[in-house]
């Protein structure tokens, strides 16, 4: 069915730099201004969260762009106040677009009395009003079967693709992808066949929670270009780990590639002092001024493909035509050259 309003963006105040580009990205594909709805999202002295929309909103595409990232409940109260703000002014229709979906990692019971936090958060998303839910490489794919509304999950490994060739351009028959572990297999395989390169994995034994007894490196990656890759990257202390135990098997050099730089705690001062040559993250959590400075962390951008995916949906067409690298190429022009 042809859209009849125009899309409209709305953002907290989680990642609004990312909010900004989607406008710009999305204004240069419709050949007219695309602005962020005004509105204002603060706090009572109490930390209550307050939202209040200057603008009308009634029978509107609605887009909330808010990735639930640290404070993770914070931000989560922000997006439920302010789908709940533009519910009760009559939107037509809502998406939360959440680049980074928090409490991702708790998409299961790992041991007795505990909570599937995923789902309670999943449950809260849905009840506030929200009629569609687009991310970004949910940590866990079975988290869209937590709602009973549709969920769109981009995946950042056509983009990475795309960035491996351009920075590798000459020395791709010399690379092999890495799961950090073997819980990521899948992730690394789908990257390894869209660059057409072999897949190893680094195996860690743990003796108690929290630390890692030791790695075993299974594959053969002597005289390669190894590629880590992830979807979160946190404290990074397995990464830099996983990263010295590849060039202590033969590898050359170690290059990672992880979806969301969540970088808490000693994370960049660990990155930086590492045997990793580069760590690119892509700005679905705001990077910090750390982050920014460190000389080897690169961040690739996601406004692109989260500009097309908004589109696609306000116009009813297919968002999975965002998964194959070839698609990607015109909408990230002047990024990347292939060929």
């Amino acid at each position: 069915m042809p859209a009849i309003t125009e899309p409209k963006l709305i953002s907290g105040n989680a990642n609004l730099s990312l909010a900004k580009s989607i406008a710009r990205r999305m204004s240069m594909h419709r050949g007219m201004s695309v602005n962020l709805v005004d509105a204002r999202v603060e706090r009572f002295n109490d930390q209550e969260i307050f939202v209040e929309v200057f603008e009308n909103v009634r029978g509107e595409d609605m887009y909330v762009i808010q990735p639930t990232s640290n404070p993770a409940n914070d931000n989560l109260m922000e997006l439920l106040i302010m789908v709940d703000a533009l519910r009760r002014s009559s939107a037509a229709r809502i998406t939360a677009v959440i680049p980074y979906f928090g409490y991702a990692r708790q998409d299961r019971r790992a041991k007795a009395r505990t909570p599937i936090s995923a789902k309670l958060v999943s449950n809260l998303i849905e009840t506030s009003g929200v009629d569609r839910v687009l991310t970004l490489d949910l940590h866990a794919a079975q988290i869209q079967g937590f709602f009973d509304i549709p969920v769109d999950n981009l995946y950042a490994s056509p983009v990475f693709a795309l960035d491996i060739e351009h920075h590798f351009k000459g020395s791709m028959e010399d690379l092999m992808i890495v799961s950090p572990d073997v819980g990521g297999v899948a992730r690394a395989r789908e990257l390894a066949k869209r660059i057409n390169a072999p897949l190893a994995i680094v195996d860690k034994r743990r003796e108690k929670a929290g630390e890692v007894a030791g790695m075993t490196v299974i594959g053969d990656v002597r005289g390669r270009k190894c590629i880590i890759v992830d979807d979160i990257c946190d404290t990074a202390g397995t990464l830099c780990k996983a990263a010295e135990v590849l060039l202590e098997n033969g590898a050359t050099e170690v290059h990672s590639y992880i979806t969301h730089g969540v970088l808490s705690g000693p994370a960049v001062e660990r990155v930086q002092n590492s045997v990793m040559k580069s760590l690119v993250i892509t700005d679905s959590i705001e990077p910090t001024e750390r982050v920014k400075a460190a000389s080897n962390i690169r961040i690739v951008p996601t406004a692109p493909i989260f500009a097309q995916a908004i589109l696609n949906i306000w116009n009813g067409t297919s968002v999975s035509s965002l998964f194959e690298t070839d698609t990607l190429v015109p909408i990230y022009e002047g990024m990347y050259q292939r060929g």
